[in-house]
């Protein structure tokens, strides 16, 4: 296995908008992350992922960019962002971008331009077609083929009817991405998050999508389609390989079983992929509305069988939670009665399994769900088709509302909570998006001051994971796989082997028929004081050490 710095990092991301507001506007900004790059140095992480700062009329709170080498204003300047990333480069931190290439924003001059008429150089930047050509659905809901009235013809977007798809067959669109790329990339940015990646090669016959459900037609239709590896490579010959940079692959529709396709050492494409299996568990047809729960032996299933694919030929990237995604206190852990120790407990998995592990802004202070009391006080553009077609067929809102608190975006992108002063001292003005209403509880000033908290918790195992090379690079070996309440896991190199034992319940666990650790010696674990070895208290976590002359 080829070892690597970007294998070895810890990744750190970060949403813009939500993260810390220098200026009083409410909005997040290049400035506020400089002001916080001590704090995220003394964390520990090594990488920062910046979600979209490019150009953006913001449909899709910067998902839809209007030109990649400008700064979105409400972020800063230019000046603003060489000078976050010098600094950061000094606090020993590297900076990855966002890079949104499957579509642009509809206000692109490469669109403006398009949309102009059918023979100018631009006309096929995009996909155009006289006649609705298939069924296919947007992401957001809704028809994705919107018609043009200046043009004349319909174009196709997979996402909002402001995010056209740009027409990646047209070698003119290429060599514009890879000139972008080089362009960060010259600037010392260390790399880039690739955002719906498996989506950029279409299949031009636009075959109608099925009827079942919308994560078939994703994985079936919209991913990895007929020349996607092809521009992958070349796009690694014309703009990564130069430099000594992280590609991280958005795995969206990416099955285990296509996974080395992406990132296997000998195909030259993406350095890691991060796949969305166990965040869309109970989420019926991969909607975050539609949830019927599910169980840790499913959890455990879905990180097995990845690992089990993916081998020691490729690598992933893991997380527990993003800017998509419910919080990981409040999706896998007990947000209330043990909300600090299943928080370290998930932080104790996300840094002990095999992967590069990405930590979202606030999990590191156990920042929660947030339940706000009307439908109104969400931003998300995603849920808004699912709400008017809601109140046009008389359904129950408060169904609704009670679905997009439990698994809407929003959920992740409520202000980071620094202290207990008013918009908990994110801005001195109106926030963007409400803060949640906990914040005089669970705040950064008051983790740092707590030596027990779940920040100098993840300070410890950021710090564990360094010391100790074989979480990066040993063996995953699983034990129990089907029982309810325990994952139990071991890493395992030739010398050493680290058991990692979870228990993901609010009652005590006894274990049994494992392999004996008697005599391993216990490193860190989230509970002071152990009664009973084989005994785990709620939300325990513990890593042993066994010495291989002990087993």
């Amino acid at each position: 296995m080829t070892k690597t710095w970007w294998k070895e990092a810890v990744i750190y991301q970060i949403y813009p908008r939500s993260f810390k507001d220098s200026n009083g506007d409410g909005i997040g900004d290049l400035k506020g992350i400089t002001q916080k790059l001590d704090y995220l140095a003394l964390l520990g992480v090594d990488v920062l992922w910046l979600s979209p700062i490019f150009k953006s009329p913001n449909d899709d709170n910067g998902y839809d960019v209007s030109d990649y080498c400008s700064i979105m204003e409400e972020f800063g300047t230019m000046a603003d962002f060489d000078e976050l990333l010098a600094t950061a480069h000094e606090n020993g931190l590297k900076v990855i971008l966002d890079l949104v290439v499957n579509h642009s924003s509809d206000e692109h001059e490469w669109f403006q331009a398009s949309r102009q008429s059918g023979d100018n150089a631009y006309s096929d930047y995009y996909f155009w077609e006289k006649e609705k050509p298939n069924n296919w659905q947007s992401f957001f809901g809704g028809d994705a083929w919107e018609y043009d009235e200046q043009r004349e013809a319909y174009f196709l977007h997979l996402f909002t009817k402001k995010q056209p798809d740009l027409n990646w067959e047209n070698p003119k669109v290429r060599e514009e991405v890879y000139r972008l790329m080089r362009f960060w990339y010259d600037k010392g940015v260390d790399g880039f998050r690739m955002d719906v990646i498996p989506l950029i090669s279409k299949r031009l016959g636009f075959p109608d999508a099925p009827n079942d459900d919308f994560k078939n037609t994703i994985d079936n239709i919209y991913a990895n389609g007929p020349r996607v590896h092809e521009f992958l490579k070349e796009m690694n010959e014309q703009a990564n390989r130069p430099y000594d940079v992280m590609t991280v692959g958005e795995g969206i529709g990416v099955s285990k079983e296509q996974s080395l396709d992406y990132v296997g050492e000998d195909r030259s494409e993406l350095n890691m992929l991060y796949h969305f299996d166990h965040l869309f568990l109970g989420y019926e047809g991969g909607d975050r509305l539609k949830s019927s729960g599910f169980t840790l032996v499913e959890v455990k299933q879905i990180f097995r069988e990845w690992q089990e694919a993916i081998g020691d030929s490729g690598w992933l990237n893991v997380c527990l939670d993003n800017h998509d995604f419910a919080r990981m206190v409040s999706r896998f852990g007990n947000d209330q009665k043990f909300r600090k120790e299943s928080a370290k407990l998930l932080a104790t998995l996300l840094l002990t399994q095999k992967g590069t592990p990405c930590i979202y802004q606030g999990s590191e202070i156990g920042m929660t769900n947030v339940a706000f009391p009307t439908i109104e006080d969400y931003d998300d553009v995603a849920n808004l088709s699912t709400i008017d077609e809601w109140r046009a067929e008389g359904k129950d809102m408060e169904e609704l509302l009670r679905r997009i608190q439990a698994g809407g975006r929003d959920n992740a992108r409520t202000p980071v909570q620094w202290d207990n002063t008013p918009h908990a001292g994110f801005t001195t003005g109106q926030p963007w998006l409400k803060v949640n209403p906990n914040y005089a509880e669970i705040n950064v000033a008051n983790a740092l001051a707590d030596t027990d908290s779940i920040f100098h918790y993840y300070r410890k195992m950021l710090s564990f994971r360094k010391e100790h090379k074989t979480f990066i690079y040993g063996a995953y070996i699983e034990y129990l796989p089907n029982h309810p309440a325990v994952y139990f896991y071991e890493r395992a190199a030739e010398d050493k082997h680290y058991l990692i034992l979870l228990n993901f319940s609010d009652s005590t666990q006894t274990i049994f028929g494992v392999p004996d650790f008697s005599k391993a010696a216990l490193l860190i674990g989230n509970y002071k004081i152990i009664e009973n070895k084989k005994r785990l208290a709620p939300w325990e976590a513990r890593v042993y050490l066994l010495e291989v002359d002990t087993i």
